[in-house]
């Protein structure tokens, strides 16, 4: 967190952050004047934005991490603070019991199983296959995880991202394509496949949706995290 301080009050973090921020800003307006559509999602325009940027000024996607590293870094109390909308609707938690945590195991496993055979079948190198086991949990699990096994944690920032603005944009046709009309199925859905950025759009949806999202993300995010590093050793890779 001092370090994350202390680059956020140079010239440079500053700069970063700002340019963060008003890109985040645009996004949400231009999300809105073309009525929320899935390609107009606020976090591609704001990548887009924020990239373009970087390229006009030549700086490496390295120098910004570092000099917008408090960003980074409140992606914990985020995350934390997402223990809100589950104290909200606590009784409903409590009515589905084991079946919650069931459903949430079997996405937790299915989405990044699937995602690795995907790759294993092309002859992926190893490092990026076992990466791609991470790509269903939030950002800073995912890079501690993937580091612990012998992927590659930064690649794994981009899995993860990737993965949650996918999710977020085709979720809605996916339902409705599958029939799934259920508010707690959508958002157990949301928060398991698409972590933090599935939760956001939950949230956006209602109080009990983003219930289920939060409890999907952290229990499939701490699980990975825990189970991951017990079934790869690093040192074997």
């Amino acid at each position: 967190m001092i370090d994350a301080l202390q680059q956020a009050f140079t010239l440079s973090g500053l700069s970063w952050i700002l340019i963060s921020i008003l890109s985040y800003c645009i996004a949400l307006v231009v999300n809105r004047a073309l009525k929320s559509h899935p390609v107009a999602h606020p976090l591609i325009i704001t990548a887009t934005l924020v990239g373009l940027c970087l390229l006009g000024t030549r700086t490496s996607v390295t120098e910004y991490q570092q000099h917008a590293s408090l960003l980074h870094w409140l992606l914990g109390p985020i995350t934390v603070a997402l223990a809100l909308p589950i104290f909200k609707q606590w009784q409903k938690l409590k009515h589905y019991g084991w079946r919650l945590f069931l459903s949430i195991a079997i996405g937790g496993v299915i989405a990044p199983v699937t995602a690795w055979l995907s790759i294993f079948l092309l002859d992926a190198p190893v490092a990026l296959q076992l990466t791609m086991l991470a790509k269903s949990i939030t950002t800073p699990l995912a890079m501690e995880a993937t580091a612990n096994i012998g992927g590659i944690p930064a690649l794994a920032a981009v899995f993860v991202i990737v993965t949650g603005i996918v999710g977020a944009i085709v979720s809605t046709s996916v339902f409705s394509v599958l029939g799934v009309h259920h508010r707690q199925a959508q958002g157990i859905a949301l928060g398991t496949v698409a972590h933090a950025v599935g939760t956001a759009k939950a949230i956006n949806m209602g109080d009990d949706i983003a219930a289920m999202a939060t409890l999907g993300l952290c229990i499939n995010g701490v699980f990975t995290a825990i189970i991951l590093p017990l079934l790869f050793n690093a040192h074997f890779v």
